[in-house]
């Protein structure tokens, strides 16, 4: 079986209070497939359900090593699901609210990369 790439959708997300790169990171795999359709999937590509695509999922954010991935995972609704979680992305100087639980002055943001890819002979 060889995969073939279909579709790649790229989105980015921001975590501005609470310094967490999962919710940057799911943020900015939400923006991507926010606005998408596969008909592809069914109509080309001959997959009887969607969960038989595959979803590879590229991540750059910073601290890479706090993000919770199967969170992140959580937010695509069907197919085999992978990630790579890289560092990357950016820190923002914002302004800490005690009341929001900031830890600190800084934003996250994350970017990623979400490519469906199917299985063919």
């Amino acid at each position: 079986m060889v995969r073939k790439r279909l579709i790649i959708e790229m989105g980015m997300g921001v975590d501005q209070h609470g310094q967490e790169p999962t919710v940057a990171a799911s943020r900015a795999v939400r923006n991507a497939i926010a606005h998408n359709a596969l008909p592809g999937v069914w109509e080309v590509a001959g997959l009887s359900h969607p969960n038989e695509m595959i979803v590879e999922v590229q991540v750059a954010v910073p601290y890479p090593e706090k993000v919770r991935q199967e969170e992140v995972l959580a937010v695509l609704p069907f197919g085999q699901k992978t990630l790579t979680v890289e560092s990357g992305g950016m820190v923002v100087q914002g302004r800490a609210i005690p009341e929001l639980n900031d830890q600190n002055d800084e934003m996250l943001i994350a970017i990623a990369a979400v490519t469906v890819l199917i299985e063919n002979d």
